[in-house]
């Protein structure tokens, strides 16, 4: 399994009176989304299944990676992406998709860089994981304990 974890691009600020989850992407952040998925799907993404946090921010960018990517099926809202939920937690979700080829996380930090940590086995791993990036892990089995193996890390900066 390939499995890609998409940080949610720049969004705005807080206005008064405006949950955090209701913020949106800016047109910077989905431009620079659109520019990392580019590059992904010219290295293969198209993903079989997309999951993604109920925050707005991360379904946006789950929306843009649907268009970018040519994918077709539904994205699937789980609270095991939103900024606060557990690696564990992800890792379980993604399990249960296990016959998928490829699949594409949309959520935040701090989870995405827990979570790169714990699926790589190396829990004082520190990443910095920036808005709009993307990583591949793969896995050769899907076990309880995750083992995988960082194939690459591609931020907005690089992409162009």
């Amino acid at each position: 399994m390939e499995l890609y974890l998409l940080r949610h691009g720049i969004a705005e600020d807080v206005r008064p009176g405006q949950r955090d989850a209701d913020r949106a992407l800016t047109g910077e952040g989905k431009k620079k989304l659109r520019a990392v998925l580019k590059s992904a799907r010219e290295a293969g993404l198209k993903p079989d299944l997309i999951l993604t946090s109920p925050l707005r921010r991360a379904v946006e960018t789950a929306t843009v990676a649907a268009e970018v990517l040519d994918y077709g099926g539904e994205l699937f809202r789980t609270k095991t992406l939103q900024p606060d939920a557990k690696p564990e937690a992800a890792w379980e979700e993604v399990r249960l998709h296990r016959e998928a080829a490829q699949i594409l996380l949309s959520g935040h930090e701090p989870l995405f860089s827990e979570l790169t940590a714990y699926l790589l086995c190396a829990p004082s791993l520190r990443v910095d994981f920036k808005k709009g990036a993307l990583v591949r892990i793969d896995f050769d089995a899907v076990g309880p304990v995750p083992r995988g193996v960082l194939k690459w890390m591609l931020a907005p900066k690089l992409a162009g």
